[in-house]
């Protein structure tokens, strides 16, 4: 049994906020959970090429563009899950940002972090 407090996880600054992660790779559950914050007013483009990502919204409020530019709403209760590796666009709401639980197949190993390619979108 893995048992765990927010407070005593390790914590990344992904680029647009802070990933808290809960349980990695090497507690050897076949996925990892996150719990991120979206700084208000970030806009973030992102595509996982090695990661599926399902992402749950528990606080604050922002607006996920995918690839053919169709806006999604994302707010508390709405999940959205990268199950194609899509390329995205999240923007945070520029006076709450946002809370996700993050959930990655294959899981994070811990210290993963956004790189940005030449198309400004970010990997893992």
């Amino acid at each position: 049994m893995i048992i765990r407090n927010l407070s005593s996880v390790k914590s990344v600054e992904w680029g647009s906020g802070l990933s808290r992660r809960i349980l990695l790779e090497s507690d050897g559950m076949g996925f990892s959970i996150a719990d991120t914050t979206v700084r208000p007013g970030t806009i973030s483009r992102m595509e996982y090429k090695n990661h599926l990502e399902a992402v749950y919204c528990i606080e604050g409020r922002g607006e996920l563009i995918d690839v053919n530019g169709q806006s999604h709403l994302i707010e508390p209760g709405v999940m959205y899950a990268l199950d194609k590796n899509d390329a995205h666009t999240l923007v945070a709401d520029v006076e709450l940002g946002m809370r996700v639980i993050c959930v990655f197949n294959p899981p994070l190993e811990g210290a993963e972090r956004h790189d940005l390619d030449a198309a400004g979108h970010s990997h893992y």
